[in-house]
């Protein structure tokens, strides 16, 4: 049964809502029992009110989608990948990356303020290829479907900020940064089970309205096939593995919000060219300013004037942003970082959708676009029929 939300106020600026958001969206760390008991007890509100103003934003479609996050990264070969797209078709591959392929979740069209190096890579998109299977021949069959020209690679080899919590950014100082340096997340491979792939599949699908409540976990055990007890064994086991991200709820930060309010308005990605062997010590910098939602270290390559740090920022102010960089640049400076270019890519048009990253669903998405699913392994021939 659809929940009434008529009277529910469903807007980021209402007070109460605002409270709950600037703990949900990225301060539920790891696996919990009890989610949302967990936000109603770090925004000092009641648990119903939580529930309640939570299910109304997101049948409203103010939260795009409620989910248990993982560290995909420790969990599937992934990258950020760049694609040098002729105009005419730029449209038609961001609707292919989008639409048609499972494994790319954020996929972005993005520009310049001039002709930089990179310029012409237009479309951006995050890929995970799960594990035993080749980024480089996924990258090959997508390329060949979207007459891309050619794409740049870029796996994470450190991460530094990881984060979203859009509605906590907004008013931050110009320059605002931790007392320390971030931490250094590592990017390892954790091998499962095969029961540990069907609680982990089952726990990282969306909810639900109907599944905001005190028992969300009891229908997902049921789906995996394991009781309660045993559900959230193996979760926690896979959190102390660290292989399980965040509970968030994810604002449609892209788009205008119901009542035409924006979440954002503005996506930088801020690159930074540092001496090779200083990328850990410029990434903890990068990552420790509050402004970064993500922050890591990849290697752009000649195509990007060889920068090898990353960061990703939003807000509703580009001069704001620009002037969040400013401060950036001029603490790595400051620390001792050497940068020989840097620049930043600005966001247009934009999608996010869940990588899919189990080996079943990959080799059902090869099976049903004539492809080889065996082919696509590392070290073996693509074979696309």
């Amino acid at each position: 049964m659809m929940m009434e939300t008529a009277a529910i106020p469903v807007a980021v600026t209402d007070a109460v809502n605002a409270q709950i958001l600037a703990v949900s969206e990225d301060r539920i760390a790891g696996f919990q029992e009890q989610p949302f008991a967990e936000i109603a007890r770090l925004s000092g509100l009641e648990l119903p009110v939580v529930q309640e103003r939570i299910g109304a934003m997101l049948q409203a479609g103010v939260i795009r989608r409620v989910r248990q996050t993982l560290m995909a990264t420790n969990l599937a070969q992934g990258a950020l990948v760049a694609w040098n797209v002729p105009a005419e078709r730029l449209n038609a591959a961001f609707d292919y990356m989008f639409n048609k392929d499972p494994f790319s979740g954020h996929v972005v069209v993005r520009s310049t303020d001039g002709a930089t190096p990179g310029s012409v890579y237009r479309l951006w998109t995050t890929l995970k290829a799960p594990q035993g299977y080749s980024l480089q021949k996924h990258c090959e069959v997508l390329a060949r479907r979207t007459g891309a020209k050619s794409f740049r690679i870029m796996p994470a080899r450190r991460l530094f900020a990881l984060g979203v919590g859009h509605m906590r950014r907004r008013d931050l100082p110009i320059g605002s940064n931790a007392d320390v340096p971030a931490e250094v997340i590592d990017t390892n491979i954790v091998q499962l089970s095969d029961i540990e792939w069907k609680v982990l599949t089952a726990l990282k699908r969306e909810l639900t309205v109907s599944e905001i409540n005190a028992h969300l976990w009891e229908g997902r055990a049921a789906e995996a096939g394991v009781d309660l007890a045993t559900f959230c064994r193996v979760a926690q086991d896979l959190n102390a593995r660290k292989v399980i991200g965040r509970f968030s709820t994810f604002l449609e930060h892209v788009k205008p919000l119901t009542g035409g309010e924006r979440v954002t308005r503005f996506n930088a990605l801020f690159h930074w060219a540092v001496p090779p062997g200083r990328e850990i010590d410029a990434g903890r910098e990068v990552g420790r300013f509050h402004i970064m939602t993500h922050a890591y270290w990849r290697e752009g390559g000649p195509e990007f004037a060889n920068v090898n740090v990353m960061g990703v920022a939003h807000g509703l102010d580009r001069e704001v942003l620009l002037r969040h960089k400013d401060a950036i640049d001029k603490h790595l400076a400051e620390s001792g970082v050497p940068v020989a270019y840097t620049s930043v890519f600005w966001g247009g048009r934009s999608e996010i959708k869940p990588s899919e990253i189990a080996p079943d669903d990959y080799r059902r998405w090869c099976r049903e676009n004539g492809i080889d699913p065996e082919s696509m392994r590392s070290g073996e021939t693509s074979a696309e029929g």
